[in-house]
């Protein structure tokens, strides 16, 4: 007999021979979190920590196959998208996230590698907008993923994060987290931005480390948090310490988190 508790996670992303980010660091995230996940392959890369060697996108058919494969086996309960790799990608996961708008979806909007790889065609950016943001609960750029998202230049302000973040959120996704990591200044500020509320500023000091993968860390942890059925505003905010966490150069010597309107 098939048996599909405990829920999980579906993680739809790229692998990463390097284990610094991808599917890895997505798996980890999550069992942090307690939950376990299923996964659908969008593209096997050949990479290190410096960077991308080669990219091999997976057929359409087969992330589609593997998504139904996956909430076919399993109590799915929360989604979290990273790289996608191609246009065709892009339509083949919304067509079956299309058939369980029930579940809540986290898109980490994969456009390059942090070693300046490109890992989502240009071309490929209008159909995401068009065809995926829609059916997304939380989507979690970056501000180099959000110039481009938007066709902006990159964000030299908090004002600027807003207001660019307002422009995706209008694309019809359900909230937008415009992530501060890439912005200058002693804090790193996160903006949650959601239709109806006021922006929600999420601030630690910034931390003097750096570690691949921490995108995927944030968005697997939202994910997981949102599957255990905890608010979107408590998950952002977990996550975001969570990854802080990882960061901190001493081991549980992490600065606490403050939100501000």
């Amino acid at each position: 007999m098939a048996v599909k508790d405990p829920p999980r996670v579906l993680v739809v992303a790229g692998s990463d021979s390097s284990g610094g980010a991808g599917l890895a660091r997505d798996i980890e995230a999550v069992a942090a979190c307690g939950l376990g996940t299923c996964l659908a392959v969008t593209a096997v890369t050949v990479q290190t920590h410096h960077r991308v060697e080669r990219v091999k996108p997976m057929p359409p058919a087969l992330v589609a196959a593997q998504m139904r494969a996956a909430f076919a086996a399993n109590t799915v309960a929360a989604v979290k998208i990273g790289m996608l790799a191609g246009s065709a990608n892009v339509v083949a996961v919304a067509t079956v996230l299309d058939a369980h708008g029930q579940v809540p979806v986290v898109l980490d909007p994969v456009l390059a590698s942090s070693s300046g790889a490109t890992l989502l065609p240009q071309a490929a950016i209008a159909t995401l907008r068009r065809k995926l943001l829609p059916l997304v609960d939380v989507v979690t750029p970056n501000l180099p993923e959000l110039a481009l998202l938007t066709a902006s230049a990159l964000a030299q302000s908090e004002a600027e994060m807003e207001r660019q973040g307002n422009c995706l959120l209008s694309a019809g996704c359900g909230a937008v987290l415009v992530k501060g990591g890439h912005a200058t200044g002693t804090d790193a500020t996160d903006i949650l931005l959601r239709p109806g509320h006021p922006p929600l500023r999420l601030r630690m000091p910034r931390l003097a480390a750096t570690m691949r993968g921490t995108g995927c860390m944030l968005a697997s942890t939202v994910a997981a948090l949102l599957a255990r059925g905890e608010s979107l505003e408590s998950s952002v905010r977990s996550a975001k310490q969570a990854v802080f966490a990882r960061l901190a150069p001493v081991a549980g010597d992490c600065p606490s988190l403050t939100q501000t309107p």
